[in-house]
């Protein structure tokens, strides 16, 4: 039962109306009535409620739209906190306001609220900006100046008239003298999502810092945040990703970076920089994570809240490094992955294969085992699948870092996630991790970069590749002077795969399957594969992240060295119309799971898709 359920429940204020025109009349703070459907409503609703329960304030003393005693126009106090019966004596101003405001609103705010705290008008002690998760707690007594924001920052409101805590949370709800106290918390999809956008939009700041760069910086943030969340406390111990009382920002910025210098030194795979965060920034994206348990929040929350934030993230210039999650889905399902198969993106992008392999991995976790009464083994049969056999491969270095970070967060798989160019030679890649090797891999999911062209002269292993030649009639070879990336994938995928065992799944571009001047890259494809099935997508496939091209997905399993083509071989073949999404992103129908069906029966019975 939340704060709010339990002060209807116990007739301190009531809910009325249709949804969405909704009513809450506050009836302990003289049956005043406001528009719930509002969203600045909720939020100061749900404060409300948490001053009484939380914060242990008696709710008589908790008044809603106090008028301020100041020249017209009439200003009023969202929440005032009273120390008396009469209310005649402010204690704590409260400024309350939608959540996902902007920093520069935000901070508005706060002036407003110490502007109506302060001793010219209401005279509290306190004053609360809050806009959904976002906090902010000010001493405005007077032994601050009315100008001061930073050293009168305190963790929490005091709880019953008491005194300010050090910090807010607490690891077991109970501080260091087992007095009952905060814990950080697990949160829903919308909230997790608001969260992230606001800790990229003070990041960014309207062109403080480039998009990536500031993806960049709140990966390594939250990096930190997980790291400090995972960290051995006892109940009562703080946690470190918080803000303290009277402490300034650039104090809270020294905690935060020795933490993030624990774990780069732990981990220097994930992250080589220092934060390049100005202090007061990094303090406001506390601010905004604080209060969340991303390791308890629920991994499917949180791989739709980051995939929809990425979603937005990598259109335009970035879309080459994300695969729509229907997409990634479908493929997946119809591989169906195994638990002890190593599996293989060497274009992985920001991970989104990876993820979904290890979703799925954890979904068959839960077929064998119960997550309550078997937890070690459920946890075991996905985890160690995560660490052991699921591997990575991105040529840019910041998507390199969003991976290991989109990773970390659906509890791991990371360190087998390298930065480099998949198409170098296989021993500069073995340097890297000598996990990667020729004919290694079970699995192979990809969709490697379309329209790019490796160069000779820029790339001189391109004549290692028999896709880097070409052959007169004689047999003789001749260098080419440059080759499309994604014809050096198909060579490069079946170098990675295992002989006669091992499948891949590849979306390409319909002119390698149809233009006449490819015809050798398909002789090598049915050469070298058993063609299993075939998947063309339809034109809106990509057009949303900002690439129209048509393209198809390829399934296939590597032959044996000695394996020759059967004339025999069926080959499934579908084109779905509807996939889950259209060309502006807009949710549709999807014909994908039927597809999976019929791919089922086709591999029981061929005979009636053979053409």
């Amino acid at each position: 039962m939340t704060n709010l359920e339990r002060a209807i429940k116990d007739g301190y204020a009531r809910i009325t109306g249709a949804p969405g025109k909704e009513k809450i009349t506050y009836t302990s703070s003289g049956s005043h009535t406001e528009n719930y459907s509002d969203p600045e409503e909720k939020v100061r609703a749900e404060f409300w409620a948490e001053l009484i329960y939380h914060y242990e304030y008696p709710a008589e003393r908790i008044k809603i739209e106090v008028t301020i005693p100041d020249r017209l126009p009439t200003d009023r106090a969202d929440i005032v906190v009273f120390q008396d019966d009469e209310c005649k004596r402010p204690y704590a101003v409260v400024e309350c306001k939608r959540d996902g405001v902007t920093d520069a609103e935000f901070s508005q705010a706060i002036e407003q609220g110490v502007g109506n705290a302060s001793w010219v008008k209401l005279r509290a002690s306190y004053a609360v900006i809050i806009a959904g998760s976002t906090r902010r707690v000010l001493d405005v007594s007077d032994k601050y100046g009315a100008l001061e924001r930073e050293q009168n920052i305190v963790a929490d409101l005091p709880k019953a008239y008491g005194k300010p805590q050090e910090f807010r949370f607490y690891k077991g709800g109970v501080n260091v003298k087992g007095e009952p106290a905060s814990d950080i918390a697990p949160i829903e999809r919308g909230e997790l999502i608001s969260a992230i956008k606001k800790c990229h939009q003070t990041l960014w700041g309207g062109g403080r810092l480039s998009p990536p760069t500031a993806f960049g910086e709140l990966c390594k943030l939250i990096f930190v945040k997980i790291s400090d969340e995972q960290k051995p406390r006892k109940n009562g111990q703080p946690y470190q990703f918080q803000i303290k009382t009277h402490e300034p920002s650039s104090k809270l910025a020294e905690r935060i970076n020795v933490l993030y210098d624990e774990q780069k030194t732990k981990d220097p795979d994930v992250f080589t920089e220092s934060i390049k965060v100005d202090d007061r920034v990094l303090r406001t994206v506390v601010s905004h994570l604080e209060s969340i348990n991303l390791n308890k929040t629920d991994l499917d929350v949180k791989g739709v809240a980051f995939e929809q934030f990425m979603d937005g993230f990598f259109k335009g210039d970035f879309g080459q490094y994300f695969t729509p999650r229907p997409i990634i889905e479908f493929i997946v399902k119809m591989m169906e992955p195994e638990h002890d198969w190593d599996v293989l993106d060497p274009a992985c992008g920001s991970g989104g294969f990876l993820l979904h392999a290890l979703d799925y991995m954890r979904t068959q976790a839960g077929e064998y085992y119960d997550k309550d009464t078997q937890a070690v083994d459920y946890y075991k049969y996905w985890h160690d699948f995560a660490a052991e056999h699921l591997f990575g491969i991105e040529i840019n270095d910041e998507i390199a870092r969003v991976a290991k970070m989109n990773m970390i967060v659906h509890d791991d798989g990371h360190t087998n996630v390298i930065s480099c160019d998949a198409l170098e030679s296989m021993d500069k890649i073995h340097a890297h991790k000598a996990a990667f090797q020729k004919n290694k891999f079970d699995l192979i999911l990809t969709n490697p970069p379309f329209g790019s062209t490796v160069n000779k002269a820029e790339k001189p292993y391109l004549e290692n590749y028999s896709f880097g030649n070409t052959c007169d009639a004689k047999g003789k070879k001749k260098p080419r002077k440059n080759q499309s990336s994604e014809v050096l994938y198909i060579e490069r995928i079946w170098e990675f795969l295992k002989p006669g065992a091992g499948k891949a799944a590849v979306i390409l571009p319909d002119g390698i399957l149809t233009n006449s001047s490819t015809q050798y890259v398909r002789d090598f494809i049915l050469e070298r594969f058993q063609l299993l099935a075939v998947v063309s997508l339809p034109q809106c496939a990509f057009a949303h992240f900002g690439a129209g091209v048509k393209a198809s997905i390829l399934f296939l399993r590597k032959r044996k060295g000695s394996e020759k083509p059967d004339e025999n071989e069926a080959i499934f073949m579908a084109a779905p119309e509807q996939i889950g999404y259209d060309a502006t992103g807009r949710q549709t129908e999807s014909q994908l799971e039927e597809v999976i069906a019929q791919y089922k029966k086709f591999q029981e019975d061929p005979a009636p898709f053979f053409a």
